[in-house]
């Protein structure tokens, strides 16, 4: 009997789906559990796991297309149960049509390569013929489409664009002192009659400091395509910074316990214990006493949640992700180790699944390991709150009335105050910093 491949809902919010790739062909075989597309949802990119072995079979879900969370996009089918199993192979898709997994099929007798689905996207946005582009390897990559695109900025005419600068309203001193400088007439804003630029306008835009990238960042070029990823962090931090009434709580704790508790358990663990495990351990354990902290705003009311599942803030090359370590506060450190460890392999190698992202119910988000004292971080909807970890420094504190160097650690608690008001939030991180100064208070 054929089972259905559908569209699963990885959030409360989410309505849609889109299919950023199949990673199995129709009429290929596929064993259960095994990785068969791309989803891109509300929340991540994630691979959604086949639910049975069998050949997979009436794919209906096309790649790039927005698709009603529940539908069913293919099926999976036993070999004999393939429409004239016996007799006729399969009909392959049309030349030069798409064929399941997003490829275009090269026309016969065109030559024209095939390409991913990813990179068939960006050219469709752009506009772009496939054949146009030259691949390095077999097929067109989004790197192959990328490099096309800004040869193709790089060869525009020059005089295209001194047509389009002389039909800019400016004086004829401002232009020649932009261009003696070297400036765009088009990227500065004008006082003039109908917007025309004047001198006045050229020297403030050279007045104005440039931007320049901090060691690492990447400024990306205008126009280029974003990650499917990054695009996703983007709207979801968006709409939680316009719609969510944040407030924060800051509160600075003495780590020294802290420190003593990890180097214990790593000399008895062959995990490797990080400082964010420890946190994990202390915040799920806060969060059993405070449950308001673990609830959610949803449909105009709170929401309560029986499980404690904590989201950890991953930084990928693609993106931001937040993959979920279930039931934390049931998790012994070893296992919370074991966990983090597993799921960030996962996030930095985009093979998160559809199980590593539900369920929430409070993040934690941890800078320390880049040098930041502290800092405040945005809700992750729907959840009611997100901790701000920062690094652990040494500063002078009073200690029994005599100034003491201490090892000192800063968070800051986001709180969406339709769920928490001040009060309850500075409780649960009054007691949050009880733990930390004295881990002992988890066997009481």
């Amino acid at each position: 009997m054929a089972t259905q491949v559908i569209l699963p809902a990885l959030g409360m919010s989410q309505d849609t789906g889109i299919i950023v790739r199949w990673l199995k062909a129709e009429g290929e075989e596929v064993a259960k559990g095994e990785p068969l597309a791309e989803i891109e949802t509300d929340k991540a990119t994630v691979e959604i796991e086949a639910p049975a072995s069998g050949i997979l079979a009436q794919v209906s879900g096309a790649v790039g297309v927005e698709i009603p969370v529940g539908q069913v996009i293919a099926s999976i089918v036993a070999p004999a149960e393939l429409p004239g199993a016996g007799a006729a192979a399969p009909l392959k898709p049309a030349s030069g049509a798409p064929s399941s997994d997003g490829r275009v099929t090269p026309q016969v007798g065109t030559g024209l390569p095939q390409a991913s689905p990813l990179a068939s996207r960006i050219a469709a946005e752009h506009n772009l013929d496939l054949g146009s582009i030259k691949p390095a390897g077999k097929r067109i990559q989004r790197a192959d489409v990328l490099a096309h695109i800004q040869d193709q900025q790089k060869a525009a005419p020059i005089a295209a664009s001194q047509a389009q600068e002389r039909l800019l309203p400016a004086s004829p001193r401002a232009r020649r002192l932009a261009a003696e400088h070297g400036q765009d007439l088009a990227s500065i804003q004008g006082s003039g009659p109908g917007g025309a630029v004047l001198v006045a306008d050229v020297q403030a835009a050279r007045a104005q400091p440039a931007l320049i990238p901090a060691a690492g960042e990447v400024i990306a070029p205008t126009g280029e395509h974003l990650s499917n990823t990054w695009r996703i962090m983007a709207e979801r931090t968006t709409r939680s910074w316009t719609s969510v009434p944040h407030f924060y709580l800051v509160r600075e704790v003495n780590a020294s316990r802290l420190i003593t508790w990890r180097e214990q358990l790593q000399k008895r663990l062959a995990e490797k214990v990080t400082y964010t495990d420890l946190l994990v351990k202390v915040v799920a354990a806060a969060l059993r006493e405070h449950p308001r902290l673990n609830a959610s705003w949803q449909a105009g009311s709170i929401t309560w949640h029986d499980e404690i599942n904590i989201g950890l803030a991953v930084a990928t090359a693609e993106g931001l992700v937040v993959p979920v370590i279930q039931r934390a506060d049931e998790l012994s450190v070893q296992a919370l180790a074991q966990a983090r460890e597993d799921l960030v392999a996962r996030a930095q190698a985009g093979k998160l699944r559809p199980q590593h992202i539900q369920g929430g119910t409070f993040t934690i988000s941890n800078l320390g390991m880049y040098g930041i004292d502290a800092f405040n971080a945005i809700i992750n909807q729907p959840q009611a709150a997100i901790l701000a970890v920062g690094r652990i420094a040494e500063r002078v504190v009073p200690v029994a009335g005599q100034p003491s160097v201490q090892p000192m650690l800063v968070f800051s608690l986001a709180c969406d105050h339709r769920v928490v008001d001040g009060a309850r939030g500075a409780q649960f991180l009054s007691h949050l910093a009880d733990l930390v100064e004295e881990p002992l208070g988890l066997l009481g």
